[in-house]
């Protein structure tokens, strides 16, 4: 891949300019975890990066229904050193459940990014999650997938529904003190993979819509060691090949109740808020391995007489990429950290709940636009040659496209976020902290900001719910940007103040990146972030 990358082979942690400054900000002793984040650095940009581009490239993970002996077993062969890396990454899961912090997790999935690597992670430790609060009888299950001997994977997607659960058909009936499952899941990513699923399903008599779904445990082998449920095929994907996804029968599969089947939706939202926080820093991480890809090609590459990174219009995408990657980062880990603090709640949940789910899902929805934006403008700097799959890229672009898809298109997340605004009260403490922090401020972009804050709000309360969710979309890119320009500000440092004010500038007031900006350098170079 050396000849391909100029981010490979390179320290990501090392050259990471904002992430040091936010997990001071948001992380309490993390800096006893920089030796962790150094040496993950260093996998992240070598041999997972490569083994990634591998896999994309050359060894797509392939379905073997039968054994020598033609029995069914449904089992995906990998690259050997994607199921070594595989095996590897299983760590990154650890920390919260063992007394540390979602900080590290997500800091850790960050500097990995490759969607289809993360996501076989993501699903495993939305298993454990659901094992960890709502299932302690599976313990053992759990450590076998903290320890990467087996992994998990989330099952909720149904053919008729797609991202309304409330129409799914997978039905749950009782069979003395296990269920068994009967209906197809028609997106399932792990497929071949899994030992441990969690699969939403309806138990025979639940009301209908989404109240009526209780989650389940679902084993590969059953308890007599019989090949649990069939994986149909493996779907044919645009980009996050690593992670084999499929369709999945069952045809009368033991499953395990999680938890109270009355609460079943609740179990499915709160795995869900977990892996749009694990989406928002995979956006974020593929957009700054974009830049780090531009931003060495245009330090090595001569046109009209002079390096590219010396022309003007050179400098404003290198900025628009720095500035979108900070005020992503920043809110994501900001929705990180009261994730941090709310997670172990269970059903009813506090108004911390709450606030904790407005949070992710501004990030959610935020992140995966800008993502896409920057891998696509990182494609745009190589011209030509970027388009072609020698490069990697190319396949960064392709990769991002997932992220505005997974865990929730944006239209989604924004009417997720009418509903816990407003619904559910999360607009009171919203304005409270970012109105607070903006004023805080005493510049004309903040004052910009705090408007747009205040009258966006403001305006979506007093709208008919049909027109509310016509503009939710809208309204929510505005309160997730001027919630980053506060939290850019609160940062400190000269940098972070320059990036939140080109921030509030380009995406509330809707201008031009200001010409100062030509020459401030700093403020899209790499490593520039990592002295504490």
């Amino acid at each position: 891949m050396e000849h391909q990358s100029y981010a490979y082979g390179k320290n990501h942690w090392a050259l990471e300019p904002d992430l040091p400054s936010i997990l001071r900000r948001y992380w309490r002793g993390w800096e006893a975890h920089q030796s962790e984040l150094d040496a993950f650095g260093v996998v992240a940009g070598g041999e997972a990066y490569r083994i990634a581009d591998h896999v994309d490239k050359e060894a797509r993970p392939v379905l073997v229904m039968h054994d020598l002996n033609g029995q069914r077993i449904d089992r995906v062969r990998f690259s050997p050193a994607q199921e070594t890396l595989n095996r590897q990454l299983a760590a990154i899961n650890r920390a919260p459940y063992q007394g540390g912090s979602w900080h590290q997790h997500f800091a850790l999935g960050y500097l990995l990014a490759d969607p289809g690597l993360y996501c076989i992670q993501t699903i495993s430790n939305a298993t454990v999650y659901a094992i960890h609060k709502y299932a302690p009888q599976f313990a053992r299950w759990k450590e076998e997938l903290l320890a990467g001997r087996a992994f998990g994977a989330t099952w909720m997607t149904e053919v008729q529904g797609g991202s309304d659960l409330g129409a799914n058909k997978v039905r749950a009936v009782p069979d003395g003190a296990a269920w068994r499952l009967f209906g197809d899941k028609y997106f399932s990513s792990g497929a071949g993979l899994t030992d441990y699923a969690i699969v939403s399903a309806r138990p025979e008599g639940a009301p209908a819509g989404p109240k009526g779904l209780a989650l389940f445990l679902v084993p590969r082998l059953d308890s007599r060691g019989e090949l649990n449920y069939c994986v149909r095929r493996l779907k044919d994907k645009l980009a996050t090949r690593a992670v084999p996804s499929g369709e999945v029968e069952f045809e009368g599969a033991e499953a395990h109740l999680i938890g109270r089947a009355e609460e079943g939706i609740y179990y499915i939202l709160e795995t869900l808020t977990l892996s749009r926080l694990a989406n928002a820093v995979g956006a974020m991480g593929l957009a700054r391995k974009a830049q780090l890809e531009a931003l060495f090609r245009v330090r090595s590459r001569v046109a009209f007489g002079k390096k590219l990174e010396q022309h003007p219009l050179i400098r404003r995408d290198l900025t628009d990429l720095a500035v979108r990657i900070a005020g992503g980062l920043a809110l994501t880990f900001r929705a990180v950290a009261a994730w941090d603090e709310a997670w172990q709640e269970t059903p009813p949940y506090s108004p911390r709940y709450h606030y904790a789910r407005l949070l992710a899902h501004l990030a959610k929805a935020r992140t995966a636009e800008h993502g896409t934006f920057c891998t696509q403008l990182g494609m745009e700097l190589f011209g030509g040659v970027g388009f072609v799959e020698d490069f990697a890229i190319a396949r960064l672009a392709r990769e991002a496209l997932i992220t505005p898809i997974w865990e929730g298109p944006a239209n989604v997340q924004a009417l997720d976020t009418l509903e816990v605004l407003f619904r559910k009260g999360a607009a009171e403490p919203f304005l409270l902290e970012f109105g607070t922090k903006l004023e805080a401020v005493e510049s004309e972009e903040a004052r910009l900001a705090e408007a747009a804050l205040q009258h966006t709000l403001k305006q979506l309360q007093a709208l008919p719910p049909e027109e509310a969710q016509w503009h939710a979309k809208e309204a929510l890119r505005t309160l997730a940007d001027a919630a980053t320009v506060a939290l850019l500000y609160e940062l400190g440092g000269e940098r972070h103040t320059k990036l939140a004010s080109l921030y509030a500038r380009h995406f509330l007031a809707k201008e031009e990146y200001p010409a100062w900006a030509l020459q401030e350098e700093e403020l899209w170079q790499v490593g520039v972030g990592q002295a504490v």
